[in-house]
């Protein structure tokens, strides 16, 4: 790697660790609230739950067969079966239980408990299933012979104590920690928290996320395209990161260029935001309206402004020009991101998630994406500019620990970004990277 000092532009430049830690030191987790099991997928946990009765409750069966006395299935084999009195049904969910005796079965069912006086379960394979005949593939249905329930059946196979029979709180013991406050709930812990009895939880809600694309140039997909126009693809990327980061997102159609307009669709939009992201108008083009609108809010409207919004240049690339501050009577956290497709995919990779994750109540170790150390994989050395922390797109490849640059370095290269699973760190201070490098890479999937 080749390294440079950093130049001084004349002007303010605020590092990409700086510029992250201002939004993390201003977002703050939401209020907790009780939450239906459904309704709280996706959310973190504010509270340790501990499991209030044991889990299985009961011992039971782990397979369809017949619940049995070892001593009566010692030594049994297909030449020689044990030939045992079936004295009835037993299926999950059966309340009083029949109590197994010497000599004696009880046809059981999967998850059903262990009736008194049994010892193991031996599989109805094990078994001629009551017919007489050799060894069962199945059982025929309670309802279409209900004589299965008695008679004889021979077993082929001799049982050891406890065999195929879950334990009474063989999975969680009563008194057991089940789920740590922090915990990101998931299927695997909704279902969890159903088996113990939960009904709701107290969580964190899915941060409420607002996206909104600035631009007189851009027109919805599925509408035609006219001259001087493109499709507006930033909402519908920055909606889709959102949710993916664990948000509700609601995308609002590409808004024009005119501050006016877009002062008054931010208003609108507040009722429904804990998050607000706007896409492009930040730069220092004479139509970047959100720049101009924002501006105008802060030392306007106090209901609106709040606590106003912060317009820098950072030292990255892409993404130099960024917005950040709190707008409305609820002072709602905004970041205002470029437009180009790349600057605003990599900003929110960079700072929308984090706060995103820090408003769901996530520790700041986890609000970020994961990084790892790989080896530069390229044909000719990655040019970086001094003084700048620049994020190129990569293909990483875990089994070598190797990474590869997926297209140019240009911010509009949305194919090339849609190939990519991570990014490439180039630090400010180097202004060249080695093929054989060693180099930082975010992991984005």
């Amino acid at each position: 790697m080749t390294s440079s000092a950093p130049q001084d532009t004349g002007h303010r430049l605020w590092s990409v660790d700086e510029h992250l830690a201002d939004i993390l030191a201003t977002v703050r987790p939401l209020e907790p609230i009780e939450l239906q099991l459904l309704d709280a997928q996706g959310c973190v946990l504010v509270e340790d739950v501990t499991v209030p009765v044991a889990l299985p409750p009961f011992d039971n069966s782990s397979m369809d067969g017949y619940a049995v006395r070892t001593a009566d299935v010692q030594g049994a084999s297909e030449e020689f079966p044990a030939v045992l009195t079936v004295i009835g049904d037993v299926a999950a969910g059966s309340g009083e239980l029949p109590t197994v005796g010497p000599g004696e079965a009880a046809r059981i069912m999967t998850g059903a408990p262990l009736p008194p006086g049994a010892e193991a379960v031996v599989p109805v394979e094990w078994t001629d299933g009551g017919t007489g005949g050799g060894a069962a593939s199945g059982m025929t249905p309670a309802s279409a012979a209900p004589e299965g329930a008695g008679g004889e059946v021979r077993v082929h196979r001799a049982a050891e104590a406890r065999a195929h029979v879950r334990a009474r709180g063989s999975d969680v013991q009563a008194g057991d920690l089940a789920l740590a406050a922090g915990t990101v709930l998931g299927p695997p812990q909704i279902a969890l928290l159903a088996a113990i009895g939960r009904g709701t939880v107290r969580v964190r809600p899915r941060p409420r996320v607002v996206v909104l694309s600035t631009g007189s140039e851009l027109v919805q997909p599925g509408e035609a395209l006219t001259s001087g126009t493109i499709y507006d693809s930033n909402s519908f990327a920055l909606a889709a990161a959102a949710r993916d980061a664990g948000a509700i997102a609601y995308r609002v159609g590409a808004v024009a260029d005119d501050a006016d307009t877009l002062r008054s669709t931010i208003e609108d939009q507040l009722i429904r935001a804990d998050l607000l992201v706007t896409t492009g108008g930040v730069s220092v083009g004479a139509y970047d309206v959100v720049k101009e609108a924002l501006t105008s809010v802060a030392g306007g409207d106090e209901d609106i402004a709040g606590g106003g919004i912060d317009f820098r240049k950072l030292a990255m690339q892409p993404g130099k020009p960024q917005g950040f501050g709190t707008i409305g009577p609820d002072h709602t956290p905004l970041l205002a991101l470029p437009g180009n497709p790349v600057s605003s995919y990599v900003s929110f990779e960079l700072f929308v998630r984090p706060a995103i994750r820090a408003l769901m109540g996530l520790p700041e170790s986890e609000v970020g994406r994961p990084s790892v150390r790989a080896v530069l994989k390229a044909d000719k050395a990655l040019g970086s500019p001094a003084g700048r922390r620049q994020f190129l797109r990569g293909k990483y490849d875990a089994e070598s620990g190797t990474v590869s640059p997926v297209g140019g370095s240009g911010s509009h290269l949305i194919a090339a970004l849609a190939h990519a699973d991570s990014l490439m760190v180039v630090p400010e201070e180097v202004t060249s990277v080695e093929p054989g490098s060693e180099l930082e890479v975010v992991l984005l999937g």
